[in-house]
């Protein structure tokens, strides 16, 4: 199988290339260096350094691929809102470029790598009123402290439960905004041009490969930084945010699944995965356990601080996954953060 692989450089991509090449697929590997994931380094040998927004660079090299995984793009909860058109232009704008240039050399089958930020917040339940659909959190409510949503009929603290694939989806950020926009573009470009797309909704994905210490970089990555400094790992809000960590091999894993499953998928439509391990951590528990790695005792510091676009809660069945690609995680969290304390990382 020939395979066009964007983002190739960056931690998933080349845990994913690796993968391709080591079972026998040949993979084109194009990734266009962006600064804000890796600095000033050059390309690893191999690679295509093509702007997934120049068409005409496109067009050269995916003619004659069978598949696409698509995993460039900017990430980050975007530091500032400078930033919109650079999620827009990346993000959707190569998006839509690329299928275009499928479509016109006949490539029907494409993996998108998504996020499980185009949920928003996640699933909620009041104990008294069932699940609630849940707004964003005023800011005076986070300003006085108070970080949980609440039940829009009784006032209580609602408690969160998994989210499945056929959730509503509510992006609160510019980055969510732009990663569901990719899937949008890739529906409806499976059902023009008679298509298939699998898209994978990571969680937080992290490991060996991850960029350092920027605000474009994961969180379990920025804690680490600080205690390679000595310094305690800042946690915003009160720690007690629930997500889901899942590793990058287990990440690449996934996404094999889904080469195969979308190369023998009926087209005209797109198939949603969630990508994840299945056991939720708080974030506080996150810096922990990177602590424990990295043999520092230091106890994360709960600053209070938030960002408008976070989510309280937001964490993921993989049950689908499991059912429709034989994907399962097989790293826990409670593995894989001490071991990612030690783990190399992109300068």
């Amino acid at each position: 199988m020939k395979v066009l692989l964007t983002g190739s450089a960056g931690f998933i991509g080349s845990a994913i290339g690796d993968r391709l090449e080591a079972r026998g697929d040949e993979v084109v590997r194009v990734d266009v260096m962006l600064a804000q994931a890796h600095g000033g380094a050059t390309p690893p040998p191999g690679t295509h350094q093509v702007d997934v927004r120049d068409l005409a660079a496109l067009h050269e090299l995916v003619g004659g691929v069978d598949v696409v995984c698509h995993q460039a793009a900017l990430v980050g909860a975007g530091v500032t809102v400078s930033d919109l058109p650079l999620y827009a232009s990346h993000n959707d704008l190569g998006t839509a470029g690329l299928l275009s240039a499928m479509h016109d050399h006949d490539v029907h089958r494409i993996v998108l790598a998504s996020s499980m930020v185009v949920y928003g917040e996640g699933h909620y339940d009041c104990p008294d009123h069932g699940t609630r659909e849940v707004r964003p959190r005023e800011i005076a409510r986070l300003d006085a402290g108070d970080f949980d949503n609440h039940c829009d009929v009784c006032g209580s603290a609602l408690e969160w439960r998994l989210v499945e694939e056929s959730a509503r989806l509510d992006p609160r950020s510019a980055y969510a905004a732009s990663k569901l926009a990719q899937e949008h573009y890739a529906a409806a470009w499976a059902r023009q041009a008679g298509g298939a797309a699998v898209a994978l909704r990571y969680h937080n994905v992290y490991g060996p490969g991850m960029p350092r210490d920027t605000p474009y970089s994961g969180v379990a990555a920025i804690f680490r930084s600080s205690l390679e400094r000595g310094e305690a790992p800042r946690v915003f809000e009160d720690g007690g945010q629930m997500r889901d960590f899942v590793h990058v091999d287990d990440v690449a894993r996934a996404n094999l699944a889904a080469i195969d499953a979308v190369v023998a998928a009926p087209t005209g439509a797109l198939s949603a995965y969630n990508v994840c391990s299945g056991r939720p951590v708080s974030i506080a528990d996150v810096a922990r356990l990177v602590a424990r790695g990295s043999g520092r005792a230091l106890e994360p510091e709960t600053t209070g601080d938030y960002r408008p676009g976070d989510v309280r809660h937001v964490v993921a069945s993989p049950a689908l996954a499991t059912a429709e690609l034989g994907f399962t995680a097989s790293v826990a969290p409670e593995e894989g953060l001490p071991a990612f304390a030690t783990a190399p990382l992109r300068a």
